[in-house]
């Protein structure tokens, strides 16, 4: 019974995270996925005081009056403000471990592949202030492929590409360790970014971030579909700054993202010349994964296929691959000790 109740205690302190520029996800090995929140803070603009976090706070990007201010404390998947990261993370670590406060959790943490000594330093103290007893980092392309179900122990080059907020990870995986990876920071906001610039000088036409998210989710695409699909977007006029309604078509998102994909192209297309050639039989035999938010882009997949001529798949739930993988690898630590960074 003791040994029961010392093993149920332990699943209840550890943690996996996937400490994202857009999103933050929670999950243990008892009940997996427990939260999914954007990395957003709001805060009084004179006391820095909190006053929002996460799915709320976002809710004020671009709507604020002047004494709150919302912010992204991640910028291209590292902490920008360590103060306000430290802070998201402590007000999520308690969202989770209700009942549970006196317990410092073993936290594992996804971070970006191309990650300096300087940011990891960073990460891993944000975590321990954060009240985390321990603090092991993951690369977020091995924490893909590993939630992905992919043999990553085995001597088989496997591919993972890892579309996120701010940086898109392109790496080949081999017994446990990474053979090759490649970080760049552009990735999901580089396309919204991408879209609000369009539609500024293509219509005159003014709006905020979340608008050109909802852009991009209803209507993006990175290749031609079989039949096109618009939406209405309410913006604020440049010539007289009155309000005004306009229709964006699949066609004019791909061409105000062309940039982005393009770099993402580039970046797979280097992963395979930088690649042994028996690693890169094996990917062309089992195909390239797309995971994080940025493989939900409608055919983005076909994109990357026609233009590498290697067949891509998208894993089954690409939002929460990488959080799956850290969880995985705290349920057979033993297995997975070599894929933690030092």
């Amino acid at each position: 019974m003791f040994k029961k109740l010392f093993s149920l205690l332990k699943l209840n302190k550890q943690l996996a995270m996937d400490l994202g520029t857009a999103n933050t996800l929670l999950a243990t090995p008892k009940e997996g996925i427990v939260l999914n929140q954007p990395s957003v803070v709001a805060l009084d603009a004179k006391t820095n005081q909190v006053l929002a976090v996460g799915k709320e706070a976002k809710e004020f990007l671009g709507r604020t009056p002047q004494k709150i201010t919302a912010i992204r404390p991640l910028k291209d998947g590292v902490i920008a403000d360590f103060e306000v990261t430290k802070a998201m993370i402590i007000y999520f670590l308690r969202e989770v471990m209700t009942g549970l406060r006196l317990m410092k959790p073993d936290l594992v943490i996804g971070v970006p592949a191309g990650i300096t000594q300087v940011e990891k330093k960073a990460v891993i103290e944000a975590g321990l202030q954060s009240g985390a007893k321990n603090v092991r980092l993951i690369e977020e392309p091995m924490a893909a492929a590993i939630g992905a179900g992919m043999p990553t122990h085995e001597p088989i080059g496997n591919m993972v590409v890892d579309i996120g907020g701010g940086t898109t990870e392109v790496a080949v995986i081999s017994l446990n360790a990474v053979a090759y990876a490649e970080s760049v920071r552009v990735a999901g906001d580089e396309m919204n970014e991408a879209i609000q610039r369009y539609v500024q000088e293509e219509f005159q036409i003014l709006i905020g971030e979340n608008m050109a998210e909802e852009i991009k989710i209803k209507v993006g695409s990175a290749f031609p579909l079989l039949k096109s699909i618009s939406t209405r977007v309410m913006g604020k006029y440049i010539l007289d700054g009155t309000p005004k309604s306009i229709e964006i078509t699949d066609a004019h998102v791909r061409e105000a993202i062309e940039e982005p994909v393009n770099v993402i192209l580039a970046s797979v297309r280097r992963a395979l010349e930088k690649t042994p050639p028996e690693l890169v039989g094996d990917i062309v035999e089992k195909g390239i994964l797309l995971a994080g938010g940025g493989a939900l882009l409608r055919g983005l997949d076909q994109r990357i296929s026609k233009a590498i001529g290697v067949k891509v798949k998208i894993d089954s739930d690409p939002l929460t691959t990488v959080v799956r993988g850290a969880e995985q690898t705290l349920l057979d630590e033993k297995h997975y000790q070599q894929v933690f960074i030092n």
